[in-house]
Formats: C-alpha cells, sequence, structure tokens
C-alpha cells in the first residue's frame, strides 16, 4: 500500500540590501517549520538591493528537498510586483525584453529566470511586510543581511551587470581616442573629449577690447559644464566689420 505524504507548510522570511546600491550586498532567510527555524545569510563584493532581495528568496526555496506550501514574507515590492502583477512571466515571453520586440533588456533576467523555475516546483504564495516595522522575523532577516553585507568572505554576483561608471567611461573613451583623430565637438549636445559630457551653448558677453588687425571674433562658445573645457567652432565665428563693430 502507498503511504500517503502529507505536503509541509512552510513560512520563507527573507531580507537583503547592499551599502551603497550598487555596493557591498547580503540577505537573510528564515525558513520555519513545525516551530523549527533554519536561519541563514550570504555576501558579495558588487551588487544592489534588488538583486539581494531576489536572491534571498531564491535561495530560500531552493534549500527546500520536497515539495512544499510555502507562504514567502519580504518587504520587497519589487519582488512581489514582480510575480504577483505577471512581469517576469511577461518578461520572460519577450525573450528578457521588457516589450515584445522591443530592444530594452529585463533587468535581472537570470535571477526572475531561477525565481519563476523554483516556484514551479511548490505552492508559494506571497505576503508584502512592511520593513523596519517591528515585524519579528523581518527584523531579523535585516539583521542577517547586515551580517552578510559586512563579512569578510565575500562571494562573486557572477549575474550582476555593472553599468559602468563616470570614470570608467571617461578613461574607455580616452584610451580609445589614442592615436586617432579626436572626435570633433562642433554644436551643442556633442560628447566633450576629455569628460564624455555633453557640452552647452554659452553667448559671449560683448567686449569692448579688440585688438589690432582683429578681423573675427565668436559669438558664442561650447562649453562642458563637467570639465570646463571651451570649444571654439567655425560656425561661431564672426567677420568684424563696419555694421558690426558694436565691440568697438
Amino acid at each position: 500500500m502507498k503511504k500517503w505524504t502529507e505536503i509541509p507548510n512552510i513560512e520563507l522570511y527573507s531580507d537583503g540590501g547592499a551599502e551603497p546600491n550598487p555596493g557591498k550586498g547580503g540577505y537573510g532567510v528564515i525558513l520555519c517549520y513545525k516551530g523549527k527555524q533554519k536561519e541563514f545569510f550570504e555576501s558579495f563584493k558588487l551588487t544592489t538591493n534588488n538583486r539581494m532581495e531576489l536572491m534571498g528568496v531564491i535561495t530560500g526555496l531552493e534549500k527546500l528537498k520536497t515539495k512544499s506550501n510555502v507562504q514567502v514574507y519580504t518587504d520587497s515590492k519589487y519582488v512581489i510586483d514582480g510575480i504577483t502583477k505577471g512581469w517576469a512571466k511577461k518578461w520572460k515571453s519577450n525573450g528578457w525584453k521588457k516589450k515584445k520586440n522591443g530592444q530594452a533588456k529585463a533587468i535581472n533576467s537570470d535571477l526572475w529566470a531561477r525565481l519563476l523555475n523554483v516556484i514551479y516546483k511548490h505552492n508559494v504564495e506571497f505576503n508584502w511586510v512592511k520593513g523596519h516595522s517591528g515585524h519579528t522575523e523581518n527584523e531579523r532577516c535585516d539583521t542577517l543581511a547586515s551580517y552578510g553585507i559586512h563579512s569578510t568572505e565575500l562571494k562573486e554576483d557572477n549575474g550582476y551587470e555593472a553599468k559602468k561608471s563616470n570614470t570608467e567611461q571617461k578613461i574607455n573613451i580616452n584610451t580609445s581616442n589614442t592615436n586617432k583623430e579626436k572626435v570633433k565637438v562642433e554644436k551643442e549636445g556633442d560628447n566633450c573629449r576629455k569628460c564624455n559630457e555633453p557640452v552647452v551653448k554659452k553667448t559671449r558677453k560683448k567686449t569692448k577690447k579688440i585688438k589690432p588687425n582683429q578681423t573675427y571674433y565668436f559669438e558664442y562658445i561650447l562649453l562642458c559644464p563637467s570639465c570646463k573645457t571651451m570649444y571654439l567652432t567655425e560656425d561661431a565665428k564672426r567677420e568684424i566689420t563696419t555694421e558690426n563693430k558694436l565691440f568697438e
């Protein structure tokens, strides 16, 4: 005779974060079953708040060895809305793009894929709890996540696609221009050759001082608001004639 097996009822509490964001990250998880609790945390060198929130829930579910009824408790609207509002399923059906036939990628698609996969193995219900409101398990998960953030044993978040910082962009641009013709800055909105910030058009103030034999002046300049580099263009050049000698 086949033995009937009861599906266990599990409570999963999770919290995660990064300091700064992006920065060192960690998550904390508590699994509860029949009055017993198991808690754990992990640490990462470079990640984001949302990735840690996702990874906490994912890891907690992946630790379950058998199909379970799981009540997930998290203060992350990002995680809950991504599942309950069908965003993750839609992104998956779009080939992990935000819109069908669109170009914009769905952020954290590697973790959303893992979460969808593990959810199908269980009966999962998501519950939102207000963070830092005295909820015992949520506060404990926050503490565990903090342990992770401040741990010295940090892992690599291999799925995290970090956006290049402004400094990295500047370095790459300066390197790519080495031994090449410099990109011309000719109009407002063009990128500064030094720091890659868009330049702005500044009308020059009229001056009474004109050098001897000066035949032209620049009506405006292109100025980088970041590094203050100034560019003079042919389009801004004005010939000094009898009619426009207002500067004398």
